[in-house]
């Protein structure tokens, strides 16, 4: 073997790309062509002849759908099930299945941090954060996704990154067919080059709504609308058409006009707009007359079957659409996270429906169009069959409840359909991540007896007991750079999932017990104590902390912008988590006109003493400055809040005396490492293991309370 040539092998990670295969080459490789990988057309999709549907007759589809995937820490458990129940259900209509997603594939935190693992290298070719949540969408064979919120919160170079293909150098030493290191004649093991490649996105994302053409990062990935799926992925476009059998299906994508508010925009230009280039972000006519604009570019090709994926944050804004839009036959809801079901569907133990599925309602052509979504966290599939006339148009009495609906995906959703198996690429992830995962887990910095409830529902809506320790640990990091900080304010909507673990009782109509967090004996984690992943997997942002001086009046601006888009079934973002103070308000009062009530607790301008900001709905005088930790996200008027506009923009003045937290050297790490100081991670870490350490006979115990019980945020009804 003496003088055997190192081979170079190239190897592409996701077989999901069909077109990609493994090669073993004797030679350096320098460059793979993927030509001839589709049957008709250019690479671009340019050239191909669409034609119309082919013989007139009724035609089946099967839509399987999902969105808000947004893996964290359960996925490694839920997103193998998912990937069962999809291939089982895509099985029964093999060529007729088209499966898309609403948007929000990923979300900062645990899990799409690990996508930087080295040993997911086999798996993903090159590892990078957010790839592993990418790969398993690209083994699952997702055919297209809308652009959602999170898919910005990494910054738009975070998607250009997973949107492109890269290859990796590995220098491995060759094995035998037993595993044993080759060795050539002089006794030296062979090293070989591997080169692995990360393939990109397999599908293009869609948003009619989103000009990337002066973003630095995106610009090069504006890919063609209106054209074969294949020729899309890696690629950002307003719309694309699936081949299922001998028909076309178009797909048309739309973000959330709020997008810049709640996310890391860059250059992307987020309309609809005015003609002086501002968001409409409030103006649904204008949104559908942009996603009409697309339908129709679709429909003249010949398409009469076409698909929204809408990413608009709340379902009723889908629903709005619906009846505004002609040539739309379903529109696929995301952002949300609303629960629709039929009688039929079995729901993971604690669920319960928001509404039905699908939600009917009436085009403005005066056709039937459908509304659709699921849970997300990989939690459902949601499957929608219909048939559609010689017209395009969906015949309601196809639609049977015992097909469609949504697929719990827990152990007994897979049980129960024959054949589910979870695709090997994606189980092959989860377990790289899941053994990564249990490190994080057994890293600890605190304790509770208690649930710590961070669920959507509630931190969007009222005072939670998770929201106010994260606040108070907010404003004990900022008092040791600033000891005159006393308000601390964060959204409800920076809050990802609650610390604590759920125990269902046999009986379905028993209450669900709600606990501490659960032991974790893999990682030496006793029950109650709080990890490095439950804090990671909680505050995925993990935003950075900054200090700003307000005004009595700003403060009252702040808590009244901050309970503005409270409503009956609304989850805003925007809503508070604090410390520091209290207040009360009246959601039935017009916004900005709901704060009947503000104290600041020891106010040190006041002698130590509490400080009534707002009385009976009045603003007091003679009272202030105060001196506010927020989120960097808030500060710069993320969530549309209003900090950015206390500084008069004719002068270089700093009026709110803003100091940002992350890096601070007044700021003692506390040993803690794995967040960076002035961070939102860091500051719970630390209040933890100052306030309530791993091995405390005195752990937090202050329970969640009902709204009505709630003492820092209060509603009241000022009618009475």
């Amino acid at each position: 073997m003496k003088g055997e040539i190192p081979m170079i092998r190239i190897d592409y990670a996701s077989p999901a790309l069909q077109c990609l295969r493994t090669l073993t080459l004797s030679v350096a490789v320098a460059a793979v062509s993927l030509a001839g990988c589709y049957d008709t057309g250019q690479q671009d999709g340019s050239g191909y002849d669409y034609e119309p549907d082919a013989a007139p007759g009724d035609f089946t589809l099967q839509i399987l759908h999902a969105s808000d995937m947004e893996a964290g820490g359960e996925a490694v458990e839920d997103a193998p099930r998912f990937s069962a129940i999809l291939n089982a259900l895509r099985s029964e209509y093999p060529t007729n299945t088209v499966v898309v997603s609403s948007g929000d594939n990923y979300i900062p935190g645990p899990f799409f941090s690990t996508g930087d693992a080295e040993v997911l290298k086999e798996e993903l070719g090159a590892p990078a954060v957010g790839r592993a949540d990418i790969a398993m969408l690209n083994a699952m064979g997702f055919q297209a996704s809308a652009l959602g919120n999170h898919e910005f919160d990494a910054s738009p170079s975070a998607i250009a990154n997973l949107l492109q293909s890269e290859s990796q150098e590995y220098m491995e030493v060759r094995l035998d067919d037993d595993g044993n290191p080759v060795l050539d004649d002089d006794g030296n093991q062979i090293i070989d080059t591997i080169v692995r490649t990360y393939p990109g996105t397999g599908f293009p994302y869609l948003s009619v709504n989103l000009d990337i053409s002066m973003d630095e990062d995106l610009s090069g990935f504006e890919g063609p609308s209106a054209q074969l799926a294949n020729f899309g992925g890696g690629n950002i476009a307003r719309s694309t058409l699936i081949r299922v059998g001998s028909e076309l299906v178009g797909v048309v994508g739309a973000t959330t006009p709020s997008l810049a508010s709640i996310s890391t925009t860059g250059g992307v230009i987020v309309g609809p707009t005015d003609e002086d280039g501002n968001t409409l972000a409030d103006d649904l006519d204008a949104l559908a007359a942009t996603i009409q604009a697309e339908v129709d570019a679709v429909a003249s090709r010949g398409i009469n079957k076409i698909i929204l994926l809408a990413h608009m944050q709340q379902i009723d804004v889908e629903k709005s659409l619906a009846p505004k839009l002609s040539g739309v036959d379903v529109i696929v809801a995301g952002g949300s996270n609303t629960l629709l079901a039929d009688d039929n569907d079995r729901l993971r133990e604690g669920d319960t429906k928001a509404d039905d599925y699908p939600l009917q309602f009436t085009s403005a052509s005066d056709e039937p169009v459908l509304v659709v979504n699921t849970d997300g966290n990989y939690r459902y599939v949601g499957r929608l069959v219909v048939t559609f006339d010689t017209a395009g148009v969906i015949k309601l009495d196809s639609i049977d409840a015992n097909e469609s609906g949504v697929y719990a995906t827990d152990e007994q959703g897979v049980s129960a359909i024959a054949g589910a198996e979870p695709i090997s690429l994606v189980a092959a992830i989860a377990k790289d991540i899941a053994e990564v995962i249990v490190t994080l887990d057994g890293t600890l910095y605190g304790k509770t007896s208690v649930y710590l409830n961070g669920e959507r529902g509630s931190v969007r809506t009222e005072e939670t007991n998770l929201g106010n320790l994260t606040a108070d640990a907010n404003l004990a990091i900022a008092q040791e750079a600033d000891a005159n900080t006393v308000v601390s304010i964060k959204n409800g909507g920076g809050i990802r999932a609650s610390i604590g673990s759920l125990t269902y009782p046999p009986d379905p109509n028993d209450p669900i017990i709600k606990g501490p967090p659960a032991a974790n004996p893999l990682a030496s984690k006793e029950e109650g104590q709080i990890s490095q992943l439950d804090i990671q997997n909680s505050l995925r942002f993990n935003n950075d902390l900054t200090l700003l001086t307000l005004t009595a009046e700003q403060l009252r601006d702040t808590v009244e912008h901050a309970v503005s888009a409270t409503a009956d079934g609304a989850t805003p973002g925007r809503f508070p988590q604090i410390a520091g103070m209290t207040f009360s308000f009246d959601p039935a009062l017009d916004p900005n006109k709901r704060v009947r009530t503000l104290t600041v607790l020891a106010d040190p301008n006041n002698g130590g003493n509490d400080t009534v900001v707002v009385q009976d709905g009045t603003l007091q005088e003679n009272i202030g400055p105060f001196r506010v930790v927020t989120l960097g996200f808030l500060a710069g008027g993320g969530d549309d809040y209003p900090f950015p506009s206390f500084d008069d923009p004719d002068t270089t003045d700093d009026e709110t005396d803003r100091k940002d937290l992350l890096g601070s050297t007044d700021i003692d790490d506390g040993g803690i490492t794995f967040a960076e100081v002035g961070s939102e991670q860091h500051a719970l870490a630390k209040h933890l293991r100052t306030r309530f350490p791993e091995d405390t006979d005195t752990p937090f115990d202050l329970a969640d309370t009902e709204i009505a019980q709630d003492q820092r945020i209060q509603r009241v009804d000022s009618s009475n």
